[in-house]
């Protein structure tokens, strides 16, 4: 009998708690689900005899017993959380799984982690996660063929020039109904306050480029997918530290996105202008407001001129711009609805906002899409284009895809270490082939599978 304790059990847990369910009985697991609030957990669990479950808010010391009893720890809690995490499973010896970005704090405890010989597995979701798997499987694929045009010191990974990646949360083509073509299906706080705290950096043909943020939205990439038509991508933070993580010293072009629908970005970045995006101060009285009056802060005072008019002037709007000013409309900012959030920042008012209209309706469904492209050298000394791309839809409400290609690779990996079918050890993430390799096919079995394309 392995003892699994699950940390975190809201919305996004679904697909794992049916991983762990499904797997239940024959793996003899005994899984301990605690959260500060239970009711999603239990509703998707139903009566399942492995399964028990533990109130959060009732005990403060209750994560450590638990921990204390566990063989595996599952951290589905905020990133800010983890450290704590770590910190009981390196006292009690227990491995951890988490999906979230391997932080400084984290990485700072790699000897322990390895003296004691257990696994921290991080950046085991969809991205970082999946993004990882399938990258370094081709990354891999590709460095298997034997270039022999290429000269002693020149070997290794130096045969890929290029590695573009994108992935975005959207919403199903079917439930695409609103002028925006894009619907909350993750954490909103993040879609707000995305692409803040430093200029993203990449590098594009052998020259380091920087783009800060009040620039980030309007460039972008169009990306095609076929059968899904054309999204636009803008850059993440950072793409840099991914040359050594995918140990791709020496490549020319190195960028990752977040993908949106066209004209996403350029209707973003009037939010962005204005500075409805920004987290650093509170808005005294904000509760009082109207949705109106708060744009209206943005704006220059003009006594004669409608909160419309000083908007379409101040950010250069022309009577042409009919699918931006329909956009900007459907939010609902001009309106003078009470906002009631009270000393709210400018991102939580217009999170506020947008949740209203951009939050998933009951039968609704929603679509990860994420997109490889390689430009690589062949043993013919030929330079090729390869796509790699994957789609995924939600079944319902509540397992969507996003909690799909989040859960299953968590649920996936935690079963493989329980298996030991894990050598490595330390602070881990799904980057080596006795992981990645196990983890893409079972993935297989769930309709997560990519297409490759070459490019002639």
């Amino acid at each position: 009998m392995k003892n699994i304790v699950l940390l975190g059990a809201g919305r996004s847990s679904s697909v794992l708690l049916d991983y762990l369910k499904e797997h239940a009985d024959e793996m003899q697991w005994k899984i301990s689900v605690a959260d500060v609030s239970l009711n999603h957990a239990k509703e998707i669990v139903k009566e399942h005899r492995s399964f028990s479950f533990h109130d959060l808010s009732k005990d403060v010391s209750l994560k450590e017993k638990l921990i204390a009893e566990s063989d595996i720890v599952i951290s589905m809690l905020p990133a800010n959380c983890h450290f704590e995490i770590a910190r009981f499973c390196i006292t009690h010896k227990k491995h951890l799984v988490t999906a979230s970005y391997v932080s400084k704090e984290m990485k700072e405890m790699e000897e322990e982690v390895k003296k004691h010989q257990l696994i921290f597995m991080n950046e085991c979701g969809l991205d970082p996660g999946i993004d990882h798997l399938s990258a370094m499987q081709i990354i891999d694929e590709l460095h298997a063929v034997s270039y022999t045009h290429l000269r002693a010191h020149e070997t290794g990974r130096k045969n890929i020039h290029g590695f573009e990646s994108f992935c975005g949360g959207l919403v199903a083509p079917s439930c695409d109904d609103n002028p925006w073509r894009y619907k909350f299906t993750w954490n909103p706080r993040n879609v707000v306050i995305a692409g803040q705290g430093g200029a993203a950096k990449f590098l594009q043909e052998g020259t380091y480029k920087y783009i800060p943020y009040h620039k980030l939205f309007r460039r972008t990439e169009v990306i095609d997918i076929e059968g899904y038509g054309k999204f636009e991508g803008y850059a993440n933070r950072d793409s840099l530290s991914y040359i050594d993580i995918y140990g791709l010293q020496g490549i020319k072009t190195m960028f990752r996105g977040t993908l949106r629908r066209l004209g996403f970005c350029r209707a973003w970045d009037l939010f962005v202008q204005l500075g409805m995006t920004d987290d650093s101060y509170t808005i005294p009285d904000s509760d009082k407001m109207t949705h109106r009056q708060f744009i209206n802060l943005f704006l220059a005072y003009n006594r004669h001129d409608s909160v419309e008019l000083k908007l379409k002037h101040y950010l250069k709007l022309e009577q042409d711009d009919v699918d931006i000013w329909e956009k900007l409309e459907y939010t609902g900012i001009f309106s003078s609805e009470k906002i009631g959030l009270k000393n709210a920042t400018p991102a939580q008012i217009l999170q506020h906002i947008l949740e209203k209209k951009w939050k998933l309706k009951e039968h609704d469904k929603d679509m990860i899409v994420m997109f490889h492209k390689f430009h690589y050298v062949d043993t013919q000394n030929k330079m090729n284009e390869l796509h790699s791309y994957l789609v995924v839809e939600g079944s319902e409400q509540h397992r969507t895809a996003m909690a799909k290609t989040v859960g299953l690779p968590i649920g996936i990996v935690t079963k493989m270490i329980l298996e030991g079918a894990i050598q490595q050890r330390g602070v881990l993430v799904p980057v080596h082939q006795e992981v990645y390799l196990p983890l893409l096919n079972e993935l297989k079995n769930y309709g997560i599978n990519f297409t490759e394309k070459k490019i002639i």
